[in-house]
């Protein structure tokens, strides 16, 4: 099956649904024309289903109408698209890294959705190829050395090439914009070396959030508590989804509309009003293989359903499932509110973002995760404690100029 009507299981099985017209720009930066193997057996007229199941999944990744009886899709067709060489678009940019893999929405100019694949191991730094220095050395020739863990202070925010220029985020986008540049895929989940946390940096990896009481506040707890879930669970697997939901119009009573900001100049980032997790928490045998640190984590494998629900893509009946979505406004919010105020059912983030995050047999099986685990969080604040030592009132502490016993700044969440 083509990859493209296919986007992406990624491990553990979990379906992304795409758009017909979809390009894959892949870790090497090569794209893949949209093709479909079920066009020689299209029927005229006829609806064809292009997925991992059978015609009559409940969620097929993508349905195409054959529209000629020689099965080639109308906007293939030569007549109508002659000057144009290849199918305009929408394009869905699957991006493959160390530790997560995503969705670039050439549109907006963010992520439409980053996956992650988390366990106690993967969170650590992992042991990785030998340095330069060690190549050619009789020692590297019988052991690799561990990798360095990754150090946030050595990444930087980087403009994601694989993208064609006309359609990138640029790092002059968020200059001034009153938004941080918050990670989809946080550098905390990628500290198993350099390379994997230099990846979470690239703006592909990037949308615009509320920084003082969100970005730097509120969600970092969310990521923490997610984090914290390896103690628990032998996996975790994560969505992080920027949403644009609707609001009541209050001009205009019983009418929604949905309204977003759009940073740059010329205005190119949109800004989403709500974000996403979606956490998938497996207890039970290890599944499948823990992410390697020199290739991309997620496999894209096929799938399809179990109908006797003995087993998915390898995880098998012993496996516990639990499963929790929560979105989140992209504003301040007070450190008191409970993580449990932002649950939503799965069914209603996949139908706003247009995704399948995970079959039915898995969603109808799984525990609500808030009934085995207490979803809490615990909200650091950085911003007072960086603005009390910067106004030097800190907290009953007399430090005289430049002491080495002084707090310093934490460094801020951008």
């Amino acid at each position: 099956m083509s990859q493209l009507l296919h986007l992406g299981i990624f491990t553990g099985g979990l379906v992304l649904g795409v758009a017909a017209g979809s390009a894959v720009v892949s870790r090497s930066g090569i794209s893949q024309s949209n093709k479909s193997q079920a066009h020689a057996q299209a029927t005229p007229g006829q609806p064809v289903v292009a997925s991992g199941g059978s015609a009559s999944s409940p969620s097929p990744s993508v349905v195409v109408d054959s529209g000629s009886s020689t099965g080639v899709l109308p906007y293939f067709s030569r007549d109508i698209l002659k000057h144009s060489q290849v199918v305009p678009g929408p394009i869905a940019d699957l991006l493959e890294h160390q530790a997560y893999i995503s969705a670039y929405d050439r549109r907006l100019r963010h992520p439409s959705w980053t996956a992650e694949h988390l366990t106690a191991a993967s969170l650590l730094a992992a042991p990785g190829p030998p340095t330069p220095a060690q190549i050619g050395s009789a020692s590297s020739q019988q052991t690799s050395q561990p990798a360095a863990p990754g150090n946030r202070k050595f990444s930087v925010f980087k403009e994601d090439e694989r993208i064609p220029e006309l359609f990138r985020a640029k790092l002059a986008d968020y200059f001034r914009s009153g938004y941080d540049r918050g990670h989809m895929v946080p550098a905390s989940d990628a500290k198993r070396n350099q390379v994997a946390m230099d990846e979470t940096f690239l703006l592909t990896n990037i949308a615009p959030q509320v920084g003082k009481g969100f970005n730097r506040d509120y969600w970092a707890g969310a990521e923490e508590f997610v984090r914290s879930l390896t103690k628990k669970f032998s996996d975790i697997y994560v969505f992080t989804i920027p949403l644009y939901l609707p609001q009541p119009d209050p001009t205009r009573p019983g009418k929604w509309r949905v309204t977003y900001e759009v940073i740059g100049n010329p205005p190119n980032v949109a800004v989403p009003t709500h974000f996403a997790k979606v956490v998938l928490a497996v207890s039970g045998p290890q599944s499948l293989p823990s992410p390697s640190t020199t290739a991309p984590a997620p496999v894209p494998v096929s799938g399809r359903n179990n109908a006797a629900g003995t087993s998915f893509l390898g995880l098998q009946r012993t496996n516990s499932f639990s499963l929790a979505a929560f979105v989140i406004p992209n504003a301040a919010v007070p450190n008191h509110v409970p993580l449990t105020s932002f649950i939503v059912p799965v069914d209603s983030v996949e139908r706003s973002a247009g995704l399948n995050l995970f079959p039915p047999a898995i969603k109808s099986s799984a525990k609500a995760l808030c009934d085995v685990v207490k979803c809490d969080i615990i909200v650091r604040d950085f911003s007072d404690r960086n603005e009390q030592i910067a106004s030097g009132s800190f907290p009953n502490q007399k430090y005289p100029p430049g002491s080495s016993s002084a707090p310093q700044p934490l460094p801020a969440r951008t």
